[in-house]
């Protein structure tokens, strides 16, 4: 495998990195809408359609604790950690052992460490047939080398996945036992397609990730652009359009690179 992509140099993009006040908001409550629709709709007559919105609500929490590890959300670094501990409840999974295998995925991108990124080497059906133990390896992962402070944050991700359980089983509300099963089958497809479709395909490119444009691009709340996230991980998820913008007319022979997600719904960048 070639060595894969650093930073260009001499590309502006301090200036992306600040967030207002209401664009935090926006980030904090995008996941909201596909929540209360899932529930809505599980507790309906019309409950199968809740498992899309779950599916989008799965996508925007992803979002939401991707800012969150990356430090984008303009928070402080103990509000970051709280809203990956509510996030852990709800998606039935720990969000701070992600944050420990995520940030070995930046430092050695497909490299032996990197415990969340080596799926991308698989075939569609072995990463599908491997999805279940995804979740499974990252927490051990995580709890191997992460310090005490991470593993105790591990362990309470853990505590509220369980005290939100409970509260679900206890209630036997069928709109939360649905979500609960809608949880569960999406951290088992995590590792198709939170990673192996941004990296499947590249191990001889040295391309740090796929990266899409277009309508496809803005259906998953822009989490396609991911070679641009691996350059620049302070430049928020908002802002990494106009990243793109920049790399493409920028730096020599970058645009010509990119490899999309999805060719055919993909947009060239205009000239």
């Amino acid at each position: 495998m070639q060595q894969i992509e650093h930073q260009p140099a001499h590309v502006e993009w301090k200036d992306l990195t600040p967030l207002s006040r209401w664009q935090t908001l926006r980030e904090l409550t995008l996941p909201l809408p596909w929540l209360a629709l899932s529930l809505v709709l599980y507790d309906s007559s019309f409950w199968p359609l809740g498992a899309l919105a779950s599916f989008m609500f799965f996508l925007t929490a992803l979002r939401l604790n991707h800012e969150a590890i990356h430090s984008n959300l303009g928070l402080p670094r103990k509000a970051d950690s709280l809203v990956m501990h509510v996030l852990s409840a709800i998606m039935l999974g720990s969000n701070h052992a992600d944050a420990v295998c995520h940030m070995a995925h930046h430092r050695d991108t497909m490299g032996p460490e990197d415990h969340e990124g080596h799926c991308g080497q698989m075939t569609a059906w072995q990463v599908l047939l491997y999805g279940p133990r995804f979740p499974v390896d990252l927490n051990r992962a995580a709890w191997r080398s992460g310090s005490k402070r991470w593993r105790r944050r591990i362990v309470i991700d853990w505590l509220c996945i369980a005290v939100f359980v409970g509260v679900v089983m206890i209630t036997g509300a069928q709109a939360l036992l649905l979500h609960l099963a809608a949880m569960a089958v999406a951290q088992c497809l995590t590792a198709f397609f939170a990673v192996w479709i941004t990296h499947q395909g590249l191990e001889e490119s040295g391309l740090a990730g796929r990266s899409q444009r277009g309508p496809l691009a803005r259906l998953a709340y822009l989490m396609f652009y991911h070679r641009e996230h691996h350059l620049f991980p302070r430049v928020p998820v908002s802002r990494l359009p106009e990243l793109a913008a920049r790399l493409d007319s920028q730096v020599p022979g970058y645009a010509a690179a990119r490899e999309p997600i999805v060719p055919l719904w993909d947009a060239k960048p205009s000239s």
